[in-house]
């Protein structure tokens, strides 16, 4: 094989490789763990992404000392009142984890957490 084609496989295979995880990163069910207690008043800002949709912002402003169940809570709502029931279920599970479900018809979707002021530890999961 001579090299300019070795290359262009090369940077074919990397391209490829690339985008996967992209790919990967959507789902139908996501479960948002929270641990600990605010450190600080600030904002949690999630975001949603559809796929082959626009981007969503849920901004969340919690308070010092909140703790995780009241923070899952206080997120839950957040996207309830930025989404209604049009795209997306929210539900508290085990007092300090949320669920995001996509209703029927909503493509599988992703969950960026864009920012954390409030010291409140999260851990974002396909389910």
């Amino acid at each position: 094989m001579d090299r300019s084609l070795r290359l262009r496989a090369l940077t074919m295979v990397c391209a490829l490789a690339l985008a996967l995880p992209a790919a990967a990163a959507e789902s139908n069910k996501w479960r948002l763990q929270f641990s600990g207690n605010a450190k600080t008043d600030g904002d949690i800002e999630l975001v949603l992404t559809p796929e082959g949709g626009e981007a969503a912002h849920v901004v969340v402003a919690i308070a010092k000392g909140t703790g995780e169940n009241r923070v899952a809570k206080l997120v839950s709502e957040g996207i309830r009142k930025q989404f209604g029931d049009a795209m997306y279920k929210s539900e508290v599970d085990d007092g300090e984890d949320v669920l995001v479900k996509a209703r029927r018809g909503t493509p599988d979707f992703q969950v960026v957490i864009e920012r954390n002021t409030t010291g409140v530890r999260i851990s974002p999961e396909k389910e």
